[in-house]
């Protein structure tokens, strides 16, 4: 495959992906925040042996805040997500910045290699 052949470009791409997976679980965070028991999706990176990074999801187990409430039994304690607004909103906003910088990479590649061509051509 050619990517293989162009190392920025399979950072960048990696990248791109890693990015993709920490929105998306900010996202799911974010969205899930109001629900009782949920658990906050944390994304691990780690470097891959061929280059650029490899991510992997994880729940985290902490319990959240407890709370009572009234249900049909009365009142009752219930745990609300472990789901920190003030920790997803930045976390986010980096994950938005790693986005925009792999993309940036990627035009940067592109523009080398048809440099590149348009020298041998």
């Amino acid at each position: 495959m050619l990517i293989t052949m162009i190392p920025p470009l399979q950072s960048a791409l990696s990248g791109l992906y890693a990015a993709t997976t920490k929105l998306r679980a900010n996202a799911d965070n974010i969205a899930n925040l109001n629900s009782e028991g949920f658990q906050r999706t944390r994304v691990l990176q780690a470097s891959n042996t061929v280059g650029g990074v490899r991510s992997v999801t994880e729940k985290v187990t902490t319990p959240g805040h407890v709370q009572y409430a009234e249900t049909n039994n009365g009142s009752e304690l219930i745990e609300l997500s472990n789901v920190e607004l003030a920790t997803e909103i930045p976390d986010m906003n980096l994950n938005a910045t790693m986005f925009k910088a792999s993309l940036k990479t990627i035009e940067t590649t592109n523009e080398m290699l048809g440099s590149l061509l348009q020298i041998k051509a």
